[in-house]
């Protein structure tokens, strides 16, 4: 079961693999425009942090001097190491206070690169979309953008340094604990005595290398676990935000009842999964716990004979533990970081499939690109054996369309659910990967989209209206005229007030805030998508009625499962069973 977990959530990198994909993440950061600030930080940080390596085997010599001073009862010797110790500790704790601040401060500024880059990539070419439609549906980007970068990079800079620290400490201490424990003669029998150089430094090794390998083996399931954890609990945060956006439509059908149990539902999986997480920490934390507070005696068995042989005082032997406890320390640096370290993979495999995905949505978008054709000199919009399909379904949701929309014209797509209009007109936006055919159409600026359900941004009701341009591009006087023109007076005095105006207003509401961007933005060419679901017949012939005297120029295609707008159109064209009849008169 374990195996099995570990191959469907993530745990399948090599450690080839998970370096590469660090340096893959790691690597844009450290040749970006803010490289020379961050190297400088960086470098900052490997001075102190080799200084306090310095300061370490400072305090060695020290143990070995204050010893022998106690046990040669040398009062004056005692206090000038007393002193002595004051200085170092002065510079441990400086050193220590400011290595953490330039590490927080480099951290930060990572964070904000990364995340910028990554919602850059998830933004560019509509791949915030094309996310839901790809085949392998990565779970969660909000979570990766948020708590995974946070994640990746302290845990990188914090592994590294300190894998940098051991790694120092441990060449710099392996002399000492070698120089001091000296040969350990073992006899083989028959008179014959084989001798062990430096002994003790031998000893650290075994005992280390062992207590490394054991970590791995026991806490080994803890990467399967932590990756599924992180999905689990972005799941469940899913469902919470859900449905809260969704809380009057839950309250009208009365279904709290199935959305609580759905809610313990996902929660249940979360308790359940860091349940086995807190087994396998319980076993591991029992082996790493066992393993310390065995290396506070080993040292001190493994050098006895030295001492009891009467090759080194007290102080020496004071300094052979320490030195042990250093070099054991550096060697135990996996044991020591090893649940930072199975997190911290599971981290690097969702960015990494994060980017992955991004490459997809990208070839996707060129693949939806590819069937259009833009013309400067054209006046229509023409489709040329035009197939729809739907993603993992090889057959086509349509048969070949032809037709053609003249700029100017006013056409209405009619059909029943389903047969694919709203997937016609998100082909015609260069939004539909799962296209065949050619599509012409004139220069693509100035074209809006109004969906059944338009997007409104959390912040002030104007930033509503001028959405997606900045609510100060447009003047208030503006905004003004189009409320009364889409009968939305009452807002007037809410305009700089911010909300989370998709749960506040009504969507009949939300639909005339969609029409009064187009008069706002005054676009060469409309998509409407059920754009006027949620209006009755008055506020459906009066906005019709303005666009056409404010914007007789503009190119109108509309969606409807119906005819019941076709007075508002110049030409009906009926999208039935997948094929496109040729547009007839509206009235």
């Amino acid at each position: 079961m374990e195996r099995r977990e570990e191959k469907l959530f993530g745990a399948t990198y090599s450690n080839r693999q998970l370096f590469g994909g660090f340096w893959r993440l790691a690597k844009p950061y450290w040749f970006s425009e803010d490289r020379w600030r961050a190297l400088g930080l960086l470098s900052l940080v490997v001075f102190l942090t080799l200084f306090m390596v310095y300061l370490t085997v400072q305090f060695n010599a020290w143990y070995q001097t204050t010893w022998n001073d106690l046990q040669n009862f040398d009062m004056k010797g005692f206090w000038t190491q007393m002193v002595k110790f004051c200085v170092l500790a002065a510079f441990w704790v400086a050193s220590g206070v400011l290595t953490q601040f330039l590490t927080l401060q480099l951290q930060n500024r990572w964070r904000l690169w990364m995340t910028h880059r990554f919602l850059e990539h998830w933004m560019a070419d509509k791949s915030h979309y094309l996310w839901q439609l790809t085949e392998k549906k990565t779970d969660n980007p909000d979570q990766r953008i948020s708590e995974d970068i946070r994640d990746f990079v302290s845990n990188s800079l914090s592994l590294s340094l300190g894998l940098l620290s051991e790694a120092v400490t441990f060449f710099s201490f392996i002399t000492i604990l070698w120089t001091l424990s000296g040969p350990l003669a073992i006899p083989l029998g028959g008179g014959r005595v084989f001798s062990l150089p430096g002994y003790m430094a031998w000893a650290c090794l075994v005992y280390s290398v062992v207590g490394t390998w054991l970590t791995h083996k026991i806490g080994r399931p803890l990467i399967g676990l932590n990756y599924r954890q992180q999905l689990l609990e972005a799941n469940f945060r899913f469902s919470l935000v859900r449905l809260r956006e969704n809380g009057e439509s839950v309250a009208l059908s009365a279904g709290e009842a199935i959305e609580e149990k759905s809610l313990k539902g996902h929660f249940q999986w979360v308790f359940a999964n860091f349940r086995s997480i807190i087994f396998k920490q319980f076993h591991l934390n029992m082996f790493t716990t066992g393993f310390g507070q065995i290396a506070l005696i080993f040292p001190l068995a493994v050098a006895s004979p030295q001492y009891f042989a009467k090759k080194i005082g007290i102080g020496g032997l004071q300094r052979v533990m320490d030195a042990f406890g250093q070099v054991q320390g550096a060697l135990s640096w996996v044991v020591n970081n090893y649940v930072t370290l199975a997190y911290w993979r599971s981290v690097v495999e969702r960015l990494e499939g994060f980017e992955n995905e991004v490459a997809v949505t990208k070839q996707m978008r060129a693949k939806a690109r590819a069937v259009l054709h833009p013309d400067p000199s054209a006046a229509s919009i023409r489709l040329e054996e035009v197939e729809l399909s739907l993603p993992g379904n090889p057959h086509p949701l349509t048969a070949p369309l032809a037709m053609e929309f003249k700029k100017g014209l006013s056409v209405l797509i009619s059909g029943p659910s389903g047969c694919g209009k709203s997937t016609l007109l998100r082909a015609l936006y260069g939004l539909w990967p799962f296209t065949r055919g050619r599509i012409t159409l004139p220069e693509k600026a100035g074209v809006l989209v109004m969906p059944q359900k338009p997007y409104l941004p959390v912040g002030s009701l104007k930033a509503a209206f001028t959405y997606p341009q900045a609510e100060e591009e447009i003047p208030d006087s503006e905004i003004l005229d189009v409320l009364g023109l889409c009968r939305l007076e009452h807002l007037k005095d809410r305009l700089g007030e911010s909300e989370n105006w998709a749960l506040i207003l009504s969507v009949g509401e939300q639909q005339r805030v969609a029409w009064a961007r187009v008069f706002l933005h005054k676009p060469q060419w409309i998509f409407l998508d059920e754009a006027t679901s949620a209006l009755d017949e008055d506020a459906q012939e009066r906005l019709y009625r303005a666009l056409k005297e404010r914007l007789p120029g503009t190119t109108m295609v509309s969606v409807a499962h119906s005819q019941d707008p076709k007075e508002h159109h110049q030409a009906v064209w009926n999208f039935l069973g997948g094929k496109g009849t040729e547009p007839t008169g509206a009235g």
